[in-house]
């Protein structure tokens, strides 16, 4: 998670947004939000990591800092732990139990790896554990030690363990010791040193499934300064949440920077490995050691998006979505700030990367996972809470543009994941500044809405449809693309291309939809200036037809003016009352021309 410390880092965020100056040219910011997050499971303390067992049991893992991992079920935690070692877990700041993993024939072999900081020291210890004859209990009592690593300080432990699809070993994400800017440069030390120091700052492969204890190096791992180590990869500061994606292989790595940049690093499946990512020599693409002038390291790899610490402090690597349920997110790359809580995608669009601000979640986003199906959830370090990550609610009708009659009834309709059991229709005659529920009648995600009758005619409306779960959580909503429009009264005629000329007569008609009151009579005006300035054309006149119709001639109040030039910026204006003169409907023509 964050270097150092939560409240250091968030600090330099407050620092930062004063200073900062944002420009990132992959940066675009979402339409809208595209996804939503419906709340799963709740309870937790302090969640760092979830996961399956891929064994067909549809089970989630979630594992508790302290050094605890439960087993939830539909939404729904078990009361008791799987496993429970927090009596030999260091637990604290960034230390604890920090991540687990099932290994490749899971379901047959009833063992899976952990990794944790222990007591007293802090170091970093790999095990293997072994569930019971209940599936859902582990045995505590036997431990199996894979690896150890020293931790000089009790920040940048890494954490992530996963064990690779294509070649089934495990790959481990170690810090680089701590303190702040790699003091030590364990990051780019590859010369051994005690208690494994020489392992810091890297990208660890292990084969812990050929049988040779602990753990065999395999013989596909890079050549690095003349020897095969377990060093997959290095140059990184503290890789604290990387993933596989499933449909590909490629390999994302959210590296949580100092105090300028923090980095989502990215290995192809076809990588044979050694990459160097750059760190301490730089932080993101800036350079940190030197300030100025540093020479990127051999077998350099930058990383294929950054952000400032305007946007947050510390990256939690996501996972890319290969689930089945939401076709429209196949492909992404999510992945978001503990600080911040934004949350962004990532996706490789031929030779360039696209990322999308998608939402502010007001979360400490301590994790993603994903579940057997493929399908994505977030953890709120803060809240213990577990979200799931769908399709938002999509407004499919009224989108903008349209001319919705008053007093009508229109089908409002959208699309809107299966979490969402109730919805909230409210709608906004003034552009957005004012929101009203709107009246009507549910029918799944439909709503007949009983358009309201305003005086004027309401080209600033906009719709808004906001889902709630059973539990009545806000998980998503959308509002219509664009502005349409509640018409009480619309002139018909003259219309944009009429050419009204002195002496002659016109007749003016227009159509009445829904008013408040019945209409009983008319008034009509007219400019020749765009408005400025409005003369009567009649006072008063009885009027209850629709269409209604009025010649406009000689024998009105005032007729076509006598002008010199064309006046083109001419237009009409229709006031209609009810039976005690009070104002039902007004209404403006289209722009015509009074000629000479």
């Amino acid at each position: 998670m964050a270097s150092i410390s939560i409240l250091q880092k968030a600090l330099s965020l407050l620092l930062m947004l004063a200073s900062a100056a944002l420009s990132f040219p992959l940066l675009v910011h979402a339409k809208e939000t595209g996804i939503a997050l419906a709340p799963y499971a709740s309870g937790f303390s302090s969640p760092v990591f979830i996961t399956h067992a891929s064994d067909g049991s549809q089970r989630l893992f979630v594992v508790e800092q302290i050094g605890v991992i439960r087993i939830v079920r539909n939404g729904v935690p078990n009361a008791a732990p799987f496993l429970d070692i927090s009596d030999r877990v260091l637990f604290g700041g960034e230390q604890g139990l920090l991540s687990m993993a099932f290994p490749p024939g899971y379901a047959e072999k009833g063992y899976f790896y952990v990794n944790y900081t222990r007591r007293p020291d802090g170091a970093t210890v790999i095990s293997r554990f072994r569930t019971t004859a209940d599936p859902d209990t582990a045995d505590p009592s036997v431990e199996e030690v894979i690896i150890t690593v020293e931790q000089p300080f009790a920040n940048h432990n890494g954490g992530q363990i996963a064990f690779g699809p294509a070649d089934g070993f495990l790959y481990i994400g170690m810090g680089d010791g701590g303190s702040g800017g790699d003091p030590q440069n364990f990051a780019q030390n590859l010369s051994d040193l005690p208690g494994n120091k020489r392992l810091l700052g890297k990208l660890l492969r292990i084969d812990v499934e050929s049988g040779l204890q602990p753990y065999a190096i395999p013989q596909t791992n890079p050549v690095l300064e003349g020897r095969r180590t377990e060093v997959w990869a290095l140059g990184l500061r503290n890789p604290w949440r990387f993933s596989f994606d499933r449909g590909t292989g490629d390999l994302y790595i959210g590296d949580v920077g100092q105090g300028l940049r923090e980095e989502i690093d990215f290995r192809p499946a076809s990588s044979a490995g050694g990459e160097n990512y750059g760190w301490n020599i730089l932080e993101g693409s800036l350079c940190f050691f030197p300030a100025s002038g540093c020479s990127p390291p051999s077998n350099y790899t930058p990383p294929v998006t950054e952000y400032d610490h305007g946007l947050g402090c510390s990256v939690t690597g996501g996972s890319v979505y290969r689930g089945v349920e939401f076709p429209p997110l196949n492909g992404l790359y999510f992945f978001g700030d503990f600080c911040s809580g934004r949350l962004w995608s990532l996706r490789r669009v031929a030779n360039t990367w696209q990322q999308v601000l998608l939402l502010d979640t007001g979360m400490n986003i301590s994790t993603f996972g994903e579940d057997e199906g493929g399908g994505l959830y977030v953890a709120d370090y803060a809240t213990g809470g577990i979200s799931r990550i769908v399709p938002s609610i999509t407004l499919i009708a009224p989108n903008g543009g349209e001319v919705i009659p008053s007093g009508s009834v229109f089908p409002v309709s959208w699309t809107a994941p299966a979490e969402a059991t109730s919805f909230r229709v409210k709608y906004s005659l003034d552009k957005g500044i004012t929101w009203r529920v709107a009246d009507g009648v549910f029918s799944g995600n439909s709503f007949a809405w009983n358009v309201p009758m305003p005086k004027k005619n309401r080209r600033g409306s906009r719709i808004k449809v906001i889902g709630f779960d059973a539990q009545d959580n806000r998980i998503g909503g959308d509002i219509s693309d664009a502005a349409f429009t509640v018409e009480s009264v619309s002139i018909t005629s003259p219309v944009h291309a009429d050419i009204l000329m002195q002496g002659t007569s016109h007749v003016i008609t227009w159509r009445t939809n829904g008013t408040r009151e019945p209409v009983d009579s008319f008034r009509l005006f007219y400019t020749k200036n765009r408005g400025r300035t409005w003369t009567r054309i009649v006072r008063t006149e009885p009027g209850t037809g629709n269409p209604g119709r009025f010649s406009w001639d000689e024998a009105s109040e005032n007729p076509i003016p006598n002008v010199r030039a064309a006046k083109s910026g001419s237009r009409l204006k229709i006031v209609l009352k009810d039976a005690q003169g009070r104002t039902t409907g007004i209404a403006l023509s289209d722009f015509f021309t009074i000629g000479p």
